[in-house]
């Protein structure tokens, strides 16, 4: 019997995220992903108001309650605080991968904000042995497609994916993610 992949799917911030927008994602990474996959979703503290020092130690907690070999994923603001608490506390449990859709890069040539703010060796802070995927719509309006390369500069080993025609949501189609996530064949 095989066992089933744990996948943590952080949502991004905004008042009414969770139910009306980002659950579209987890439906279709679940739906992508099958069977062999558990996407969790939990809710974050005060969604509308997202700070990393309300949603730091939820997403900590979340990810001490995975096995090991799982996947974190975050979507906008969610991945930007995600990777930050990430980099600042390593997890107690191996990683798989870590992916960013749409994450906004907080930091030199980014956005401003001295919470959020992104240390310049981000990439050495991570876990290692952790695949990390960036993904962006280059036609995201709400965080700009160059911040994927704001990613690609501080953590070197990530493998950006720029998708043509999608937007801040991926246009709800996270097939690509699923692609990147599963284990290659033999």
């Amino acid at each position: 019997m095989t066992a089933i992949q744990h996948v943590l799917f952080v949502q991004g911030g905004g008042a009414g995220v969770h139910d009306e927008w980002d659950d579209k994602l987890v439906d279709s990474l679940s739906r992508e992903l099958g069977d062999a996959y558990e996407v969790r979703y939990p809710r974050m503290p005060e969604e509308a108001d997202p700070s990393y020092a309300r949603w730091s130690p939820a997403i900590r907690r979340e990810v001490a309650g995975l096995e090991d070999g799982a996947v974190v994923i975050g979507h906008s603001v969610g991945g930007t605080i995600l990777v930050h608490a990430l980099a600042e506390q390593p997890p107690p449990r191996t990683l798989t991968a870590i992916v960013l859709v749409a994450a906004p890069f907080v930091g030199r040539g980014g956005w401003p904000g001295e919470e959020f703010e992104l240390p310049g060796d981000l990439g050495a802070r991570l876990p290692h042995g952790a695949r990390v995927h960036v993904f962006h719509g280059l036609e995201d309006e709400i965080v700009l497609p160059s911040h994927a390369g704001l990613y690609a500069r501080v953590i070197p080993r990530a493998q950006v994916h720029r998708l043509p025609g999608r937007d801040h949501q991926l246009s709800n189609d996270l097939s690509e993610v699923a692609e990147a996530i599963r284990p290659a064949g033999p």
